[in-house]
């Protein structure tokens, strides 16, 4: 099992810790990773997108010239989609982009983000994160004690509100539960920062 140094808000060390190798410790699956961030994204899509045919576009009816002798080309009607107004050709219509994708295949995915952060050396594991009070300038003060990037994911193993209200306002940081973080998030984030407690439970649930 690696072992990392845990550090307490103050930025100092507090012992260290130990990460299983099942899931901290794999050789990263680039493969897996895209296709659940694929996966991910279409899951996201609202897929509300839509444009009228030339069947549901109004007009229609009569020829609007006649064939012959106008100089221009023949046309039977006004909604066609070469004329102005006209529906559209292969018109995008409402739809569900949502797709599923294998637990061995997530699960795979997942170990290969967290693994990755441990290999570049953008994981920082916090003995705690505790606020006596929503303060965004205390967060800010944290996050740069721990020397965290600019964008990072705080992972805590339970809710929080005074820590998700602390780093709500600052742009770039984002808060999570163990049980809400995703590999999308997780590659998104220069910095991930794990609580003592957020290890232990992603340990829990993925072993």
């Amino acid at each position: 099992m690696a072992k990392i140094t845990m550090l307490n808000m103050a930025g100092a060390e507090a012992g260290t810790i130990e990460l299983n190798d099942a899931v901290f410790g794999i050789e990263p699956n680039e493969n897996a990773v895209h296709a659940v961030v694929k996966n991910y994204l279409a899951n996201q899509r609202q897929g509300t997108q839509s444009a009228k045919t030339r069947g549901e576009v109004r007009g229609g009816g009569r020829k609007p010239f006649r064939q012959k002798g106008t100089g221009r080309h023949r046309q039977g009607s006004t909604t066609d989609p070469s004329q102005v107004g006209g529906g559209i050709a292969f018109a995008p219509k409402p739809r569900s982009y949502r797709y599923t994708l294998p637990k061995k295949l997530r699960r795979l995915a997942m170990f290969s983000a967290l693994s990755s952060k441990v290999l570049e050396k953008e994981i920082i594991v916090v003995d705690e994160l505790k606020f006596e009070e929503p303060k965004t300038k205390e967060m800010v003060k944290t996050l740069g004690n721990l020397k965290a990037a600019r964008k990072a994911l705080i992972v805590t193993g339970s809710k929080d509100e005074n820590l998700i209200k602390s780093a709500a306002n600052i742009p770039g940081v984002r808060t999570a539960l163990v049980g809400t973080m995703n590999v999308y998030d997780i590659i998104n984030h220069t910095s991930l920062i794990l609580t003592q407690d957020a290890v232990k439970k992603i340990e829990e649930v993925y072993l």
